[in-house]
Formats: structure tokens, C-alpha cells, sequence
């Protein structure tokens, strides 16, 4: 779930709803069995977070969990949490999931295993935009007077602000909209009419929806920020505390097959960067 996504990626909703679902599988699972050698992988994930995941298991968390679960040849159950509310309710029960897909490096309220990927907030914009051709940084004059779409709440506020972009920028509610994917492509409808010059989105959200859209839209990862908040997260897969055979077991079976997660990724439009913020560009077939 290192979804940022809610409310626009790592940030507070996106991050925010990773920790409440890390919370609460930490406080309700203590003392829980290690998971090695069950029959069954349980996953928690959200019903309704495309790109991430949802009840049909079109997302790249549904086939990175399906990866895992043929590799130790286990069955795959989900337990559904809608992140959606912000939180994940304690009732979840001690076994309620062994794995968390999506998990932001460090936030340290559950365990995690090594990052299956990186990637950052994206600036997005017309590819037919010659004005903004070959900006990388939110540092660039050429975005002083833009119109920049961005979620309300979200690192990016903060970002725009330091560079005095704030003035220009509009806030997306995504409690305005049915979903969050509903305030992602509103922006980028925007984009697409010309309404903003530019809009920023958490990585995966932005190159999904950018992919999907009728306009071709410009993806540029922010990977060169160097005012205010990072932009750049190592995504993991959180487990439950105090279960090192399972995460050494699931450390391992990332590091075999790492090439076929990044095709994954790949194959939904996910930026996904190297430990050093450079853009892996290798080909991926779905």
C-alpha cells in the first residue's frame, strides 16, 4: 500500500494511511506466529486503489502478492482495509495478514524489509508544453506564473511553497472526489485542457493515470529536489515486528526476483528510480 496515494502519495495520506494499516497490524498482531512454512500468504490491501490494488486483483500490489505467493508456492488470501478512511480498524484479529505490498522505508511503526522499489512524485505537463520542455526541478524559473495542480495536505504544498509556487498553485481536495484516483485525473483532465500548465502526483498514481490519458502528458520524476521534503521513497513490504526468518525469507525472494518486479511496475507506467534517483528505463511487456 505505500500509497501517498489518498492523499497524493508518501505524504501524510498516502504515508499516513500506510502507518495507520502499519499500526494497526503492529499493536494487534504482538506475539503472533511466524508465517514460514503456512500454507497460506494473507495480505493486506485495499478493495479500491487502482493503481495499487482492488477486489479484482488488477493492480500491481494484486500481481506482486500473486509473484510471492507462487514463489513459495502458498495460497493467496487478502484481508481488505480501505485506506480511504485514513485509518485501519483494530479489530483486524492477531492473524489478520502476514505482508503489508506497500510500505514507506523507515516510518517504523511496523517492520519492514528491504525497498522492491523507489520511486517519487512526478511533475506532469502537455508534451506539446515547448515552455516547460527539459524542467527537472520545481526550481526552475520557467514554472514561476504556472498554474500547478496538486493534492491539498500533501509534501508537494510544502515543496511549491519554498520555491514560491503557491500563488499560482491549486489545491485538489480528494475529499471532493469519489476517490483519489477521481482527484488524479481531474488534474490531469486539467492538464490536458489547458485549465493548469502542470500538476504534480505521487509517482505511481501519476504514470498510471498519465498513461491512461487522451492527451499525451509529459512524466517527469522529481528526483533532483534538494529544498524541503524529500520526494524520493524506498517502498517495502512491511511484516510484523520480531519475525526475522519471514522478512529474511521475503528479503531474499525480492532480491531473486527483482527484474520480474520491476516489469511489473513497469508494465503499470510506475517510475521506478535506482537507489540514486536515476530513472530504470528497461523495457516492460504485459
Amino acid at each position: 500500500m505505500a500509497k501517498m496515494f489518498q492523499n497524493a502519495a508518501p505524504s501524510m495520506a498516502m504515508i499516513a494511511a500506510c502507518i495507520g494499516l502499519a499500526a494497526s497490524v503492529a499493536a494487534a498482531t504482538a506475539g503472533a506466529v511466524e508465517p514460514a512454512g503456512a500454507s497460506t500468504v494473507r495480505v493486506c490491501a485495499d478493495p479500491d486503489n487502482m493503481p495499487f490494488s482492488n477486489a479484482k486483483g488488477e493492480g500491481f500490489e494484486n500481481e506482486l502478492a500473486e509473484l510471492i505467493a507462487n514463489k513459495l508456492d502458498v495460497r493467496l488470501d487478502y484481508a481488505w482495509f480501505p485506506e480511504a478512511t485514513g485509518y485501519v480498524p483494530n479489530t483486524m484479529g492477531s492473524d489478520a495478514c502476514d505482508l503489508v505490498m506497500g510500505y514507506a522505508q523507515g516510518t517504523g511503526l511496523i517492520d519492514d524489509t528491504n525497498p522492491y522499489y523507489h520511486t517519487s512524485y512526478v511533475l506532469l505537463y502537455r508534451e506539446d508544453d515547448e515552455t516547460l520542455r527539459g524542467v527537472e526541478r520545481l526550481s526552475d524559473p520557467r514554472l514561476q506564473d504556472k498554474s500547478i495542480g496538486y493534492f491539498a495536505r500533501t509534501l508537494p504544498a510544502s515543496i511549491l511553497a519554498i520555491h514560491g509556487l503557491a500563488g499560482t498553485g491549486r489545491p485538489f481536495d480528494v475529499r471532493s472526489y469519489e476517490n483519489a484516483a477521481g482527484a488524479a485525473t481531474a488534474i490531469l483532465a486539467e492538464i490536458a485542457s489547458g485549465k493548469l500548465d502542470a500538476g504534480i502526483l505521487w509517482g505511481p498514481v501519476g504514470g498510471y493515470y498519465a498513461q491512461r490519458a487522451s492527451t499525451p502528458l509529459k512524466l517527469v520524476p522529481l528526483a533532483k529536489e534538494t529544498a524541503g521534503p524529500r520526494t524520493i521513497y524506498g517502498i517495502t513490504m512491511g511484516v510484523r515486528p520480531n519475525e526475522p526468518q519471514w522478512k529474511h525469507k521475503i528479503n531474499k525472494l525480492i532480491a531473486a526476483n527483482q527484474d520480474a518486479i520491476n516489469v511489473i511496475l513497469q508494465g503499470y507506467n510506475v517510475p521506478v528510480l535506482d537507489d540514486k534517483g536515476n530513472l530504470i528505463t528497461a523495457a516492460a511487456e504485459r
